[in-house]
């Protein structure tokens, strides 16, 4: 058994968690460069907290400029055991309505213009992504949320856009039709890359806004109306927060879908053939197999 310590990336509205004891905002250092924002440390029922607000506070950082090697490894190198990622979204399903969460499972990704991997060239890694998310923390997420009385829905795809424009009408309609996706949103790519690869125990908690562009009543989507959306998620968010603790717990035994092993066997490259420099800036992400 090994000690909780439960990480949670808030995404637009969401930037604090309420409640903690002990609760101190700290800059960590990165060698992948400065994260969004300082981290929020502390105690919710008995299990340790780190909260990490994606955009920063005050909303700084767009989508494609979000440092997200940064805040994964600032994460990891904090000790966190387990990631909730809580992001908006738009709908491409009907029942999927705006003020419903969404527990994602899978992932499709349209971004192009982001790092997506700590690894390259002088230490080249490769894990799977079958599966990028944690069914054992998916529980925890649809649990909690049931508990705070919020409209959710077990497994979706979601299609990660580039942005920050959001889809045309053609777009939206061949994600929705053609490729069978569930929701769409900006930024759980890389971040679900990065965490499987850092071997982090992931789950997405996507909170609908809006039905993109696809939906013949609603129209384009509206900045209007996605904000007063974003209010009542964030309310609702931070109760699925404040249940996590007793979900999760404050021991964990090793993932039984081997998210904290990703690496075992991921690392290709020969240990003489390494890139030291490299290999240093993995150092909290891939210690465990490259030797700390």
């Amino acid at each position: 058994m090994t000690k909780t310590k439960l990480g949670v990336i808030g995404g637009s509205g969401l930037y604090q968690i309420d409640g903690l004891k002990h609760a101190a905002w700290q800059h960590v250092e990165s060698p992948w460069g400065a994260p969004s924002d300082a981290v929020l440390t502390g105690i919710l029922e008995g299990v340790d907290m780190v909260f990490l607000p994606r955009h920063g506070r005050g909303h700084l950082h767009a989508p494609g400029t979000v440092p997200y090697r940064a805040n994964i490894d600032a994460l990891k190198r904090l000790g966190v055991t387990d990631v909730i990622s809580v992001s908006a979204c738009g709908s491409f399903r009907d029942e999927m309505a705006p003020g419903d969460f969404v527990i994602v499972d899978q992932f499709v990704d349209r971004t192009f213009a982001r790092d997506t991997s700590f690894f390259g060239t002088g230490c080249v890694g490769h894990v799977s992504l079958a599966h990028p998310t944690c069914p054992r923390l998916g529980d925890a997420c649809e649990a909690a949320a049931r508990d705070a009385g919020v409209r959710v829905h077990r497994g979706g795809t979601y299609l990660a856009m580039e942005g920050p424009q959001f889809s045309t009408l053609a777009e939206s309609r061949m994600y929705r039709e053609s490729w069978g996706c569930d929701v769409i949103g900006m930024t759980n790519m890389p971040e679900a890359k990065l965490a499987r690869e850092a071997e982090l125990c992931y789950a997405s908690v996507a909170m609908i806004t809006d039905y993109d562009s696809w939906h013949p009543d609603h129209g384009e989507v509206d900045i209007s109306d996605i904000i007063t959306t974003l209010t009542g998620n964030a309310d609702k968010a931070r109760s699925l927060v404040r249940r996590l603790p007793e979900l999760v717990g404050a021991e964990r035994e090793p993932c039984p879908h081997g998210c904290d092993r990703a690496l075992d066997h991921a690392i290709l490259t020969a240990p003489d053939a390494r890139d030291p420099e490299l290999v240093a800036r993995l150092d909290a992400v891939a210690g465990r197999v490259l030797g700390r």
